[in-house]
């Protein structure tokens, strides 16, 4: 995957990597916790995908600000990063908006 170094470029790729570790929390980390008595996993796990869902959240402000986007399309954007798998259909509509304005 290519990512652009314009801001939505920038969260393009914050949304993939923060989804990323959202799977790995949810798929391995918890069930590590629960099945394998292993709570270190969700605890090293959260950390890091809590710092990326931060960069998800700084990475759609700055989209807000330079893009001008609309209250509601920020407000769907940021529910797609609370959704397992969200990131990744936002990615989509993202990049084809990338691609609209290039």
């Amino acid at each position: 995957m290519k990512y652009s170094k314009g801001p939505i470029g920038r969260l393009r790729l914050a949304g993939f990597v923060e989804g990323i570790s959202y799977l790995l929390l949810l798929f391995i980390a918890m069930p590590l916790k629960y099945f394998a008595d292993v709570p270190e996993a969700v605890k090293i796990v959260g950390w890091i995908h809590g710092l990326l869902f931060i960069w998800v959240v700084i990475a759609l402000l700055n989209v807000m600000a330079t893009s001008k986007w609309k209250f509601l399309k920020s407000l769907l954007a940021f529910i797609a990063s609370l959704v397992p798998f969200g990131t990744f259909v936002l990615d989509t509509h993202l990049r084809k908006e990338e691609l609209g304005a290039a």
